[in-house]
């Protein structure tokens, strides 16, 4: 299939200035395929450290109960992310440039330090997620593996000069990547007799108890990202099309249905993560030792508890998993706080700069707990920031 051409004028989409995938005239696979990319790099928020941490917790401690706040909470955001996205596919700016020409200089100030904030917030637990996996996997240092993916992050993000296709193109090999490891150890784990439960824990609303509630809020806040919403609303600006109404009216309908497509491989993995969790976690025959690894568990010590309950290769697959979550996941926050940055306040510095600042204000206190505080402290600090 051929690939869609590029354009780089930026005209008539004032917040996207790098190359611009041109959509095909008429209609067919190829007009369909040119919409493909965007709604993948909004899916990974729903697949990060953040959510792997809640995913695990859910699972351990309330096996599949749990698994309807998750279905809930990802319909919540097919919803509110189609919304972000028609705003940018009918208006032709971004959600940061209508604030700052909707509302009054105090008040946008205010907006943009709680969108940075957040943006911080969800940063900090996938650049912490990366270097958990990195030490997983090659036995590198937290602080070192902080600082790697610090710089890996801006080298990815170089690819954005080549046009939105190489970037898109990668972030969804990297959630195919996920769903695939994934997948492959809830096959291995999942018996017969636990597929009922398993759909029943979908479409049956439960809580034990309290800490089921608070699980579940941690389910839907690690889910429903409020820097998405900036992020797709810029995302969609990179396709050009002619700008009729019949033509917004088809990117309206094809962005839905990619979206919706991304997010339900989302979905897949983070049920896979938490029937992986409470399959192994909730087993009558799980050895002691394991036992006390389900009752803390995290991304810092699931690698350990997987390897040895399935074996070897489940717990390479989750350091694989998790590291190409990280490294995606802080690819796209620091692609969001460009644009929020770039829309809110309108600074006309160069994308490397904004890039650089963005992830500097990740980088800074991750590297300062895991320096103090080591694992344990690195991966509360996940739980906090979600």
């Amino acid at each position: 299939m051929a690939r869609p051409a590029v354009v780089t004028s930026p005209e008539d989409a004032e917040g996207y200035s790098a190359p611009r995938v041109i959509v095909p005239e008429g209609k067919g696979w190829r007009q369909c395929w040119s919409y493909v990319g965007p709604g993948f790099l909004v899916a990974i928020a729903y697949i990060d450290p953040a959510n792997f941490e809640s995913d695990l917790k859910a699972g351990a401690a309330y096996k599949y109960t749990l698994l309807w706040a998750l279905l809930l909470a990802s319909l919540a955001g097919l919803f509110i992310q189609s919304l972000s996205a028609n705003l940018g596919i009918v208006t032709g700016k971004h959600l940061a440039q209508h604030c700052r020409l909707e509302y009054p200089w105090a008040l946008n100030f205010v907006l943009w330090l709680i969108a940075e904030l957040n943006i911080i917030a969800s940063d900090i637990p996938q650049v912490v997620g990366t270097a958990f996996a990195l030490n997983l996997l090659f036995h590198i240092p937290l602080w070192a593996g902080v600082l790697i993916t610090g710089c890996s992050t801006l080298l990815l993000l170089a690819l954005e000069r080549f046009g939105a296709r190489p970037l898109e193109a990668l972030m969804a090999l990297l959630v195919l990547l996920i769903a695939g490891c994934f997948v492959a150890e809830m096959v291995k784990a999942l018996q017969p007799s636990d597929v009922g439960e398993l759909f029943k824990g979908m479409v049956v609303p439960q809580l034990k108890d309290l800490g089921a509630l608070a699980v579940a809020i941690s389910i839907l806040g690690a889910t429903v990202m409020p820097h998405n919403l900036f992020l797709h609303s810029a995302l969609v600006l990179s396709r050009k099309h002619a700008g009729t109404t019949r033509a917004i009216r088809t990117a309206t309908h094809y962005s839905l249905l990619e979206l919706a497509l991304a997010l339900f491989i989302s979905v897949i993995i983070n049920v896979a993560i938490i029937a992986v969790a409470g399959t192994v976690c909730n087993s009558a025959s799980l050895p002691p030792g394991a036992a006390e690894a389900c009752a803390n568990i995290s991304i810092s010590n699931a690698y350990v508890l997987l390897k040895d309950v399935l074996g070897g290769w489940a717990g390479t697959l989750f350091g694989v998993a998790l590291l190409a979550s990280g490294q995606s996941s802080t690819v796209t926050g620091t692609y969001a706080g460009q644009y929020v940055m770039q829309g809110f306040l309108e600074l006309r510095i160069s994308t490397w700069l904004r890039n650089f600042i963005t992830r500097l204000v990740a980088i800074v206190p991750a590297l300062l707990v895991a320096l103090l505080f080591g694992a344990k402290g690195a991966s509360l600090l996940i739980i906090l920031c979600s």
